[in-house]
C-alpha cells in the first residue's frame, strides 16, 4: 500500500524515531509498505518518520537499472564507521522542490537489521554512503535542511510559505534524489 510521505515542516519530521523492539509481522508490511511508497514516489530511499511512524526503519535502493536487485530494508540501523568527505547534491521526498549540496562522508559502515531478524553490516561510499546517512538522519529528526547553511535554509523557507500563501504547489519533480 502506497503511504502517503509527510513534508516539512511536519514536526513529526524533527522527532527522533524510537528503536524497534521486535520484528513482527505488523512491522514487515509496513516496510513493504515503505519500499512501495518510495518507489511511486520516486526515490531512492525511505524512513518509517517520513510516513508518519516514528520507528528506526529505512529502505534504500540506489540501483535505478535493476529496480529491486539492491534494495536494502534496515531496522535499527546505526552507523558503526565513518570516513572521508563527499558533496552531494541532495533532494528529499519530504521537502518539496529544493536539492542543495550536502557535505557527508565518504565511506560508511551502517548495522543493523534485516525485516527476518538477521543482523547485517553495509559498507557504502558514492551515493549509498550518501543515502544511507541522509536516511538515518530522518531518524534522528533531521533533514538535509539542517546540513545547509542558515541563509539558504530561510530562503527556502522563504520561498516555500510564499507559495503556500499564493495557493501554489511546486512542481514534482520526476525523481528525488535521495
Amino acid at each position: 500500500m502506497i503511504r502517503r510521505i509527510l513534508r516539512y515542516p511536519e514536526p513529526l519530521l524533527k522527532k527522533v524515531a524510537t528503536a524497534v523492539p521486535q520484528i513482527d509481522g505488523a512491522l514487515v508490511g509496513t516496510i513493504d509498505d515503505m519500499v512501495e511508497t518510495m518507489y511511486a514516489a520516486p526515490g531512492v530511499g525511505l524512513a518509517a518518520p517520513q510516513i508518519g511512524l516514528s520507528q528506526r526503519v529505512i529502505v534504500l535502493d540506489v540501483d535505478h537499472e535493476n529496480k529491486g536487485t539492491h534494495l536494502l530494508k534496515i531496522v535499527n540501523p546505526v552507523i558503526a564507521e565513518r570516513e572521508g568527505e563527499i558533496v552531494w547534491e541532495e533532494g528529499c521526498l519530504s521537502v518539496r522542490d529544493y536539492v542543495a549540496e550536502v557535505t557527508r562522508s565518504a565511506r560508511v559502515l551502517v548495522r543493523g537489521y534485516t525485516p527476518d531478524q538477521q543482523e547485517i553490516a553495509i559498507e557504502g561510499t558514492g551515493l549509498l554512503a550518501v543515502a544511507l546517512q541522509h536516511e538515518i538522519d530522518h531518524l534522528d529528526g533531521k533533514l538535509f535542511l539542517d546540513r545547509i547553511s542558515r541563509l539558504k535554509r530561510d530562503l527556502y523557507r522563504r520561498r516555500l510559505k510564499k507559495m503556500e500563501r499564493d495557493g501554489r504547489e511546486p512542481p514534482a519533480r520526476r525523481e528525488s534524489l535521495i
